[in-house]
């Protein structure tokens, strides 16, 4: 998939994603350093402005330290699902990032949370990693993909984390059972794609919403544009925090601009190295009418 394939996707599935009021215009800023006194709380997408894949984006470690000096709080707010709090937070110190569990809001959070909520857990499944176990979950979860052929039949639900091991006719049987017996089903990575050394990867997201057309399952999102993740940061921000002195910076309109943007929060579309690097963002904006309050090449 191109970044122009992701976007019309995105455009596609506009109905299901928040509504926002965003400013008349953007303006530029060489790097975040030039706007940073501006805000006091600075919430950063992982995927094309920390790292892309497994490489740390240059300068982004150096401008985090600097913040902090500058006494400002730092959170990421990231929709990669598939790894629990102690997993994400060793991926992110062999990237070479320092952050403290506190600081990190994962979109698997959300998931989780509306797992907790489902009053009859007894008979669910989960798409995830070879790896994940979902020992944070609250319930047993039954490893779809672990089965050498995967009955999504015989579960009363699903949590979708990870597309590591998805593939083209997996998703077919997906909407196939869910035709014939619709049933919940759980994102907890709302992203299409995601920017990787090779491209751009098919997350969880693009499915997602692939079941709610095509067999009118009933599909929650948690993460980023969705409410649930935006909750958590709010609750863990220091107290009497103005929405206009928060700063979301992401990589994608669709997601981390008009989520944010939904919220009150300002906003910053960082335009070189994830969804939208080496394209003209402006043209995107105009066609989307999802417009930051700023646009930053890197931060």
């Amino acid at each position: 998939m191109t970044a122009e394939d992701a976007f019309r996707f995105y455009e596609s599935v506009r109905s299901r994603l928040p509504s926002a009021a965003h400013p008349q215009t953007f303006s530029h800023a060489a790097d975040l350093g030039e706007i940073a006194e501006n805000y006091d709380v600075f919430v950063f997408d992982a995927f094309g402005v920390l790292n892309v894949g497994d490489t740390p984006i240059a300068g982004a470690r150096a401008r985090l330290d600097a913040l902090r000096a500058a006494g400002k709080t730092v959170f990421v707010l990231t929709n990669a699902a598939s790894l629990g709090r102690q997993a994400t937070l060793a991926k992110f110190a062999r990237l070479g990032f320092d952050f403290a569990e506190r600081e990190i809001v994962s979109s698997r959070e959300g998931a989780r949370l509306a797992f907790a909520a489902v009053p009859d857990k007894a008979n669910w499944g989960v798409i995830t990693t070879a790896e994940d176990e979902c020992a944070d979950f609250d319930a047993p979860l039954r490893g779809l993909l672990d089965e050498a052929k995967p009955d999504f039949d015989a579960v009363e639900g699903i949590v979708f984390l990870s597309t590591a091991r998805w593939t083209e006719d997996l998703q077919q049987a997906l909407e196939a059972s869910m035709l014939r017996r619709p049933r919940p089903l759980i994102v907890g990575n709302p992203d299409a794609v995601a920017p990787r050394e090779s491209g751009l990867s098919l997350e969880p997201g693009f499915f997602g919403h692939r079941v709610a057309d095509r067999a009118g399952a009933p599909v929650a999102f948690h993460g980023k544009p969705f409410p649930s993740v935006y909750d958590l940061v709010e609750r863990a921000l220091p107290g009497g925090t103005p929405a206009g002195r928060v700063l979301m910076l992401g990589d994608t309109l669709h997601t981390d601009v008009l989520g944010a943007a939904a919220r009150g929060w300002a906003t910053a579309l960082v335009s070189d190295h994830g969804l939208f690097r080496g394209l003209d963002v402006e043209r995107f904006i105009e066609e989307s009418g999802i417009v930051p309050d700023w646009i930053i090449p890197a931060i």
